[in-house]
C-alpha cells in the first residue's frame, strides 16, 4: 500500500481533521514507517508458534457492584448543554 497526500486527505476528511501541510507530511512520514515496519514482522517465521488466546493467565475476576458516590439530578445536569429536566437533551440520532 502507498501512502501518498491523497490517502492522508481522505483519511483526513473521513476523521474530520484539519491538518497543516506539514502536519500531512509528518503523518504520511509516520505510516510509512508502521507499515515498513509491519512488513518487516511479516518476514519471521511463526510456523511453530501457538496462536495466543489469553494475554494473562487471569480468570475473570469479578466484584459485586458499589455504590460509592452518587450525584443528584442538579448536580448531573449543571454542565449539560441542553436539557429537559430531568434529562439530558441530545440531537436526534434515529429517524
Amino acid at each position: 500500500m502507498q501512502i501518498d497526500r491523497d490517502l492522508i486527505l481522505r483519511l483526513e476528511n473521513l476523521a474530520k481533521l484539519e491538518l497543516s501541510e506539514e502536519e500531512r507530511e509528518h503523518l504520511c512520514k509516520d505510516m510509512t514507517n508502521i507499515l515498513q515496519m509491519v512488513e518487516k514482522l511479516k518476514e519471521l517465521d511463526t510456523s511453530n508458534i501457538e496462536p495466543l488466546t489469553y494475554i494473562s493467565d487471569a480468570v475473570n475476576m469479578l466484584r459485586e457492584d458499589q455504590i460509592k458516590v452518587q450525584v443528584t439530578n442538579e448536580q448531573a445536569l449543571s454542565n449539560a448543554p441542553e436539557k429537559s429536566e430531568p434529562y439530558f437533551k441530545v440531537p436526534k440520532v434515529m429517524q
